[in-house]
C-alpha cells in the first residue's frame, strides 16, 4: 500500500495530549458484551465468560480469540451477528457519570490552554460495539483501537480482523507518540527524533481498572506520562487501584466519574495545566538546541574542540582532569589572543588550577603562552607572577 493512503497525523504547532482509554470498567461499569448481547443468545453473564475462558484454558487460546469465537457460535440461530447489529447492542451500552458530556468538555478547556486535546480508544472489546456508543457516533475519539471482525460480502462477521490484547495494547501508544495512526502502517517501526514526536509520551494519559492495563500504564510511567487507575463510584472498590499504586503501575487514582469539577475532571485538568507550562519550556529549549546545532554547523571542527578545551579546563573540578586538559591543549600551537585572555583568566579563578601551575606540564604550557604575548595583559601578568612566585 502507498505511503499517502495510511493514516498518518503530523506534529502540530500547539502541543498535544492524548488521553487514552480502556473502555471496559474505565468508560462503562460492565463489560460490553454483557449489556444486552450475552442475554440475547440466551446465556446468563457468568456462564457465558465460564464457557469463553474453558475454551480459551482448554486449547491454549487467546482469551480475546475465545470470547469472539464464542459469540458468532452462540449467535448462530438466534440472533444476526452483522455489524449492524453488533453496532445496536453497543447503542445500549451504559457509560459512566458524566461521559457523555466529558471529551468534549475536556477538548474545549485544553484550547483555552492552548492544547490539542486527543482522545483515543485502546481495549479488548470489540470495536464495532464501541463505534456504536453515544459517544463515539458523536466523534469523541480520534481514533478506536480494539477487537474487530472481518465480514462477508453479507455484513456478516466470518473471522477475526483484529486482536487487541492487554500485552499488544503498548503498540498503539507508539502509533499515537508517532502520529502513524493505521494499524498496518509499518512506519511505527521507524527511527523518530524526540523533535518530531507528535504526542510525546510525557504528554500521553492513560486511564484503566485492572490488570490487563497494566503493560499500557507501566510504559507510560516509564516515558514521564500519566496513568490513571479508576475505580466504579457506586461500589467505591478501590482494591485494584491500591494494588496498582503499590505496585507502581499508576500515579494517580480516581472514581470513574466523569462529571465536571468532579475528582478525576480537576485532576485530568491539572495535567493539562502542566502540559502547557511544561511545553513552553520544551519549545525554548528545542529553539536553544537548534540555535547550537547551526552554531556547529557554521564552525569548524577544530574550533569547536579548542571551545570544548576551554569550558572543560574552566569547569575541571579535580587535578586529574586538569592534566588531562593541558594535555591536549599542548597540541594545539596557534591560540587566538581572545583565547590565551581566557586561559590566563581561568588559570587565576580556577583553584584547580591555579594550584598545579607549578606543575611541569602545566607551567610549561602556561609559560609557552605568556612568551607569544607581544603584549602582557593583566590576566596574563597575573599567571606569571604566580609561576615565578612558586620559585
Amino acid at each position: 500500500m502507498p505511503d499517502q493512503e495510511y493514516e498518518r497525523k503530523h506534529k502540530e504547532t500547539k502541543p498535544v495530549v492524548a488521553i487514552c482509554y480502556d473502555f471496559d470498567k474505565t468508560l462503562s461499569p460492565d463489560d460490553m458484551q454483557a449489556q444486552g448481547y450475552i442475554q440475547s443468545v440466551g446465556y446468563d453473564v457468568p456462564d457465558f465468560w465460564k464457557k469463553s475462558n474453558s475454551l480459551a484454558y482448554d486449547n491454549e487460546m487467546d482469551q480475546n480469540l475465545a470470547y469472539m469465537y464464542t459469540m458468532k457460535q452462540e449467535s448462530e440461530g438466534r440472533v444476526l451477528f452483522t455489524k449492524e447489529n453488533l453496532s445496536e447492542y453497543g447503542a445500549s451500552v451504559k457509560l459512566f457519570p458524566g461521559a457523555e458530556q466529558w471529551f468534549e468538555r475536556i477538548r474545549a478547556y485544553g484550547k483555552e490552554k492552548g492544547v490539542i486535546v486527543e482522545h483515543y480508544i485502546i481495549s479488548s472489546g470489540l470495536k464495532e460495539m464501541i463505534e456504536g456508543t453515544s459517544v463515539a457516533k458523536a466523534g469523541a475519539f480520534e481514533k478506536i483501537y480494539a477487537s474487530s471482525f472481518y465480514y462477508n460480502e453479507k455484513g456478516v462477521a466470518v473471522w477475526p480482523a483484529q486482536v487487541v490484547n492487554y500485552t499488544n495494547k503498548t503498540q498503539f501508544l507508539f502509533r499515537i507518540e508517532k502520529g502513524v495512526l493505521d494499524i498496518n502502517d509499518p512506519a511505527v517501526n521507524e527511527s523518530f527524533s524526540p523533535e518530531e514526536m507528535r504526542v510525546p509520551f510525557r504528554n500521553i494519559i492513560y486511564i484503566g481498572d485492572s490488570d490487563t492495563d497494566i503493560p499500557c500504564m507501566k510504559l507510560v510511567n516509564s516515558y514521564g506520562g500519566h496513568s490513571i487507575g479508576v475505580f466504579n463510584s457506586e461500589t467505591k472498590d478501590k482494591t485494584k487501584v491500591y494494588k496498582m499504586m503499590r505496585d507502581g503501575r499508576i500515579r494517580y487514582f480516581a472514581p470513574a466519574d466523569y462529571t465536571e469539577d468532579k475528582e478525576l475532571d480537576r485532576l485530568v485538568k491539572a495535567i493539562i495545566d502542566r502540559t502547557a507550562a511544561n511545553e513552553a519550556l520544551e519549545a525554548l529549549h528545542y529553539q536553544y538546541k537548534i540555535e547550537r546545532i547551526k552554531a556547529d554547523k557554521e564552525s569548524s571542527e577544530e574550533t569547536r574542540k579548542r571551545t570544548d578545551l576551554l569550558i572543560a579546563l574552566e569547569n575541571s573540578g579535580n587535578f586529574a582532569a586538569t592534566h588531562t586538559i593541558v594535555r591536549k591543549m599542548q597540541e594545539i600551537d596557534d591560540w587566538s589572543f581572545e583565547e590565551k585572555e581566557i586561559l590566563f583568566q581561568i588559570a587565576i579563578s580556577n583553584s584547580q588550577v591555579r594550584y598545579i601551575l607549578r606543575d611541569s606540564d602545566v607551567e610549561a604550557f602556561y609559560k609557552k603562552l605568556l612568551i607569544s604575548m607581544k603584549t602582557m595583559t593583566e590576566n596574563a601578568q597575573g599567571v606569571k607572577d604566580i609561576i615565578e612566585s612558586e620559585h
